[in-house]
């Protein structure tokens, strides 16, 4: 009978014991992705930071639909922690305005401000920006001297640009770079988004509009050009958490600052063509870029 209260007695114990370990654990943090393969390795760099340099689990939920549209709402909710995001993606779809800051160090105080305000905030900047830009096949840019927009307007006479139907009719799109730099082209191709480096490939149009990570421009071999009255906005990628997350993995912060002026516009697109192009698993390419940079300890 002893032996029995005593068999009971330890489960007991060691029931309270689980218990109060249960109790002491922390939930995973929580991150999202866009549905987009640059976000995809930004989740898997931040998430193998954050596991490498602490205890804390991390659980992603990579590609949301509908992007910031739907993962800022749910952050606010705290059914995210934090997820990478765009500088002007934010002040655009977040903060609703209508006209553009031109300075980015003053948008991005003013980003700071207003997330504040929501419980949120910005812990840093990558290094890289992923917004528009012209991309040239590198015949026609040592045909013509091509290495700025002022070198293609000077040669857009001769020059065929392709580009989406939704960036060609764009009033503030195509429209307002020619009339920026004076660009006059011979012709001008609508086509899909899909279609516009196989038809630069074939020499089917000589200019394109491109995003300046984009895969494809380090797959074909091409020429970005230096926009050098700086016409295209930056959309620089950060950070975006909770601040009751940081409270709650008081660690957070100093690993995710971690990647404050860490890749480089060059380094993110080759990091999606390694995804995209080669056929290699976001988490893996995420990896070997954290053991070049010397990040990954354990």
């Amino acid at each position: 009978m002893k032996s029995t209260k005593k068999t009971v007695a330890a489960i007991a114990l060691m029931c309270i014991a689980c218990g109060l370990c249960a109790c002491g654990k922390k939930e995973p943090v929580k991150i999202a992705s866009k549905p987009m393969t640059e976000q995809y390795i930004l989740t898997e760099i931040m998430a193998q930071l954050i596991e490498d340099g602490t205890d804390y689990e991390v659980e992603i939920t990579k590609g949301v639909g509908g992007g910031t549209t739907n993962i800022h709402p749910a952050l606010v909710k705290g059914e995210f922690d934090l997820y990478p995001e765009y500088t002007r993606s934010a002040w655009l779809n977040v903060l609703k305005k209508e006209e553009m800051e031109k300075d980015d160090d003053k948008l991005y105080e003013e980003l700071l401000s207003a997330y504040d305000a929501l419980g949120l905030t910005w812990t840093g900047l990558y290094g890289f920006s992923n917004t528009y830009g012209l991309a040239v096949r590198q015949d026609t840019a040592k045909q013509y001297g091509l290495s700025t927009y002022s070198d293609l307007a000077a040669a857009s006479g001769e020059l065929t640009f392709g580009g989406n139907p939704d960036y060609i009719e764009l009033e503030t799109g195509y429209p307002r770079l020619c009339g920026a730099y004076g660009m006059q082209f011979k012709n001008t191709v609508q086509m899909e988004i899909a279609l516009k480096y196989e038809a630069l490939k074939n020499e089917e149009v000589d200019v394109i509009n491109a995003f300046t990570t984009d895969a494809q421009l380090a797959a074909n071999n091409l020429v970005l050009l230096t926009d050098d009255q700086v016409f295209f906005e930056t959309y620089d990628a950060g950070t975006i958490v909770r601040k009751d997350a940081l409270e709650k993995y008081p660690e957070l912060r100093g690993i995710l600052e971690k990647m404050n002026g860490l890749i480089t516009e060059d380094e993110m697109q080759q990091m999606n063509y390694e995804v995209e192009a080669n056929g290699r698993e976001d988490r893996e390419v995420a990896k070997e870029f954290l053991e070049k940079k010397g990040l990954l300890v354990r």
